[in-house]
């Protein structure tokens, strides 16, 4: 590829599982002959595989820092307005190829005035899918009320979007009530959702046959048709994970625990994983556990990688001991290659919290899915794979402690061919169609792409 076919700046949100998506989408973009140029911070640097290809390069921004140490989200993003903005226009003021568009996450809605100075569209990327997405957007937008403030399970509908949706107060995404409402924090992240309404276009880690409903919606309510469906994105290939590209700090190695799933029957482990920034606390680990040995099944448990600096429960007392260390049990202390394990033969079920990319993982993967939301978007997600698509069981949900005994007969009953494995299954096929040659998620990137340029040219000519 020696000529570029346009020049894309694409900014993420500094953590993981914000960041890791964008990347491959980015990578994605480069396959098709885009130059991309990632804005990074020195931090997250050593993420972007700046070997893929030499149309994928950095721009280093400060670091964010902060002399309270506790620091919101809000400061973290208005760090980031006040000290990238203005460098990000000179360095692309100064280019042979200025950039055509920018894609950068939702949570930096601010970008939209970064993408007017530098006069290209700007393009939201969602790292939730479009369930969630429509709910952030309709908070944000037409503002609930909370009638009872004094009850945590004061209900807030959805009457505008699909399937009218109604959840507890205590199950909307934080950012939107954790803020006092009309406060500086609460109304800086409502300008930065708004500025996201008025973007350009929407790209969303998702596919058509998934979501269809809400990716409809969205169309319907942002009032026009630019809005792709791109997902999964994630690092697979032909229905398979593609070797590692990105370290960890686990204890054990990858061989380890593949050998160690050798030697297990086919979908008869559980695999047990909260993400990089939902962390037990000691009583839930305490059930969690408890319901591991009551269980009898095998199982991978991974604890301890937090990217929130969060220091995770301790397993209780003995409880390796008494399911064996590496019989019935396998320990892993850090990161785990997640992809790698539920893409094993002998993982049927995967237990966690319902961040994004864990749910596009064990939907690739074909496994059934036991829920265990616990804030931001896993209650929308745990609600869509649950009681929409069937491909899912509720585990356990918030705060609120399940019977250790009742979460035992879920995950033992989980593993057997019930009609949510069968459905997970079907949803593993419709993912790798999307995502394989000419699937609807490839036809869509394609589209954006070619919308693009047919604005730049018409921009060029007048």
């Amino acid at each position: 590829m020696s000529t570029a076919r346009g020049h894309v700046l694409v900014y993420p949100f500094p953590s993981s599982g914000h960041l890791l998506p964008i990347l491959e989408f980015a990578k994605a973009l480069v396959s098709r002959g885009v130059q991309v140029t990632v804005l990074i911070t020195p931090q997250k640097h050593p993420l972007v595989p700046t070997n893929f290809s030499p149309l994928l390069q950095t721009l280093l921004l400060p670091e964010p820092h902060f002399s309270n140490p506790k620091q919101t989200l809000g400061d973290l993003i208005n760090f980031m307005r006040n000290h990238h903005r203005q460098l990000i226009v000179d360095w692309a003021q100064a280019q042979t190829t200025p950039p055509l568009a920018i894609i950068s996450n939702y949570f930096l809605g601010w970008t939209l005035l970064l993408a007017r100075d530098l006069h290209v569209p700007r393009i939201v990327f969602s790292a939730s899918g479009a369930s969630a997405y429509s709910i952030y957007q309709s908070i944000w937008r037409d503002v609930p009320e909370n009638v009872n403030p004094e009850d945590p399970n004061s209900a807030v509908s959805f009457p505008n979007l699909p399937y009218s949706p109604v959840y507890p107060w205590s199950q909307i995404p934080q950012v939107f009530t954790a803020n006092e409402r009309g406060g500086p924090e609460w109304e800086f992240h409502r300008e930065n959702m708004l500025f996201n309404i008025d973007s350009w276009g929407l790209v969303i880690n998702t596919f058509n046959e998934f979501e269809q409903v809400y990716i409809d919606n969205l169309k319907k309510e942002l009032g026009h048709q630019r809005v792709w469906a791109v997902g999964p994105v994630l690092p697979i290939e032909n229905g398979l994970p593609k070797p590692e590209e990105r370290g960890g700090n686990s204890a054990v190695s990858r061989n380890d625990i593949v050998e160690w799933l050798d030697s297990r029957e086919e979908c008869s482990v559980v695999y047990v994983c909260f993400g990089s920034l939902t962390v037990l606390s000691s009583s839930q680990m305490e059930v969690l556990t408890r319901a591991l040995e009551l269980s009898g099944v095998n199982f991978i448990l991974s604890i301890g990688y937090s990217d929130a600096g969060q220091e995770a429960a301790k397993l209780p007392s003995g409880f390796m001991d008494r399911v064996g260390v590496r019989e019935r049990g396998f320990l892993i202390e850090g990161w785990a290659p997640q992809l790698v394990i539920l893409n094993h033969r002998a993982v049927g079920v995967f237990l966690g919290h319902c961040g994004w990319n864990s749910m596009l993982e064990a939907l690739v993967s074909g496994v059934t899915k036991v829920t265990w939301a616990k804030f931001a978007d896993q209650y929308i997600n745990a609600r869509l794979v649950v009681d929409e698509l069937g491909m899912g069981i509720r585990g356990a949900e918030g705060e609120k402690l399940p019977e250790a005994s009742e979460l035992a007969k879920i995950i033992k009953k989980a593993l057997g061919r019930t009609k949510e494995r069968v459905r997970a299954e079907e949803l593993r096929e419709a993912a790798l169609r999307a995502v394989g040659k000419g699937g609807s998620s490839q036809r869509e990137l394609d589209s954006m792409l070619k919308l693009l340029n047919e604005v730049h040219s018409e921009k060029t000519t007048t």
